[in-house]
């Protein structure tokens, strides 16, 4: 009788229940217009800057938000028109109607937004997961791409990741449906970060606000098991569009000597790289990795 209540305390505290969309936008919603209805999605959209200068759009990594772009964002917007927004299923967008979150669905939908608005080009800026849409993007669609840069980008594969195969999402994982506490979720950002104080209180909660988003850690789960990586050779060698590779020296998720198979990939990239920074160089070394994506994109 002890052991199950102790067990059913256990699991009470354990218990991370979603949080009401109306608290999540009360906090990290700028503006109602944000939320924009795109096809049959329903997005989380922030399209700042002269609305006559050349275009980005940037994209963010798996379980992150258009948040992680705050800075680039402020400081492009001075010269670009700069469009950001949350893949269905993250930060505020709600899961996608169909369940469906194929890099396939992902560039239909891009391209379906870019159309709505008039955006006939754009230079695309992805982030690890964010990165493999976007050189998707540049690959299928050169047309529709100025300049790309890939920020730690996935799609070359690594264990648990092989070509042509699903990925095994391991059943503890499965639990984060219902159980997330901030402590472990805490634990498990700060391999991101190379140095332990850039995760904040501040972004540990954000990070975990978000994924508490009704449907938020189902739509994870189900991408995770729909990624189905392929050989990405084919696709990067048809890159047409100046491309810049960023990494930090420091990264523990998708390490530095991948860098190596993209600059001999695509034709004419190059690379920047930065010591003592780790997989999200946006946050982590802010200031100096967009003094790099604006001298680019100049």
């Amino acid at each position: 009788m002890l052991a199950l209540t102790i067990l059913s305390a256990l699991s009470l505290w354990l218990w991370t229940p979603d949080l009401p969309r109306e608290q999540l936008h009360k906090h990290y919603l700028s503006a109602p217009s944000d939320l924009r209805a795109v096809g049959p999605w329903q997005l989380h959209v922030r399209d700042t800057g002269p609305r006559a200068a050349p275009v980005v759009v940037m994209l963010h990594g798996f379980g992150s938000s258009l948040h992680t772009w705050d800075v680039w964002a402020e400081g492009l917007s001075a010269t670009h028109r700069v469009i950001r927004l949350d893949l269905p299923g993250s930060g505020l967008s709600p899961p996608d109607p169909a369940h469906d979150y194929r890099d396939a669905r992902s560039v239909h939908m891009l391209l379906r937004l870019l159309d709505d608005w008039g955006v006939q080009r754009a230079s695309w800026v992805g982030h690890s997961m964010g990165g493999r849409i976007a050189w998707t993007m540049a690959a299928q669609h050169p047309e529709r791409v100025d300049r790309l840069v890939l920020v730690a980008p996935d799609g070359f594969s690594s264990a648990g990741f092989e070509y042509g195969q699903a990925m095994e999402v391991p059943a503890t994982l499965s639990l984060m449906r219902h159980v997330l506490p901030k402590f472990v979720l805490r634990m498990n950002l700060q391999a991101a970060y190379a140095q332990p104080d850039s995760l904040s209180d501040a972004l540990t909660d954000r990070y975990h606000d978000l994924l508490r988003a009704p449907g938020a850690r189902q739509a994870m789960l189900e991408r995770l098991k729909q990624t189905v990586l392929q050989e990405p050779g084919p696709l990067l060698r048809q890159i047409q569009a100046p491309t810049l590779l960023l990494w930090g020296e420091a990264d523990a998720m998708i390490p530095l000597a991948n860098a190596r198979d993209y600059l001999q990939a695509i034709p004419g990239s190059r690379l920047v790289s930065w010591p003592a920074v780790g997989h999200v160089p946006q946050e982590e070394a802010a200031q100096t990795s967009l003094q790099a994506v604006a001298d680019f994109l100049r």
